[in-house]
């Protein structure tokens, strides 16, 4: 059947564009175009819902509505994987970052250089917690009333 063949090619395109590197602008222009054509075909579903049921008719599949959940599946499994892998590339970002702070903080440590205060560190200094500024906001020690 035409559906089962287009809904592989479908499966194929999305497991290529995946494994693909995002950062140039090659592929964000084909991002572009595809949702430029996701709003031509929407609109069209919208304005001429024949339409989409003639296409269905034409691939093997019964109704039109079956035809649109398929391609909403192929679009909601390639979100996911996309997700998935953008998720990946922070954790290692995330991970990376963490070793290199945390071997900035042992070589200023070995070179007897102050580092900054550890998650969870007590940052109150030895002469005691600070205390809130008295009513009068001109007066204090330092200040003649």
């Amino acid at each position: 059947m035409w559906i089962q063949l287009l809904l592989l090619i479908g499966v194929a395109v999305v497991t290529v564009l995946l494994t693909r590197s995002t950062a140039d602008a090659r592929h964000q222009a084909i991002r572009r175009v595809l949702l430029a054509a996701f709003v031509v075909v929407t609109a069209s579903a919208i304005l001429y819902p024949t339409w989409l049921s003639q296409l269905a008719a034409l691939v093997g599949v019964g109704r039109g509505t079956d035809l649109l959940l398929y391609a909403l599946v192929i679009a909601f499994l390639s979100f996911i994987a996309t997700s998935y892998r953008r998720m990946k590339q922070q954790d290692r970002r995330i991970t990376e970052l963490t070793r290199t702070i945390a071997l900035t903080q042992v070589r200023q440590e070995q070179a007897g250089l102050p580092t900054a205060a550890s998650p969870g560190e007590d940052m109150s200094h030895d002469d005691g917690p600070v205390e809130p500024p008295a009513a009068g906001l001109d007066e204090g020690p330092d200040r003649p009333s």
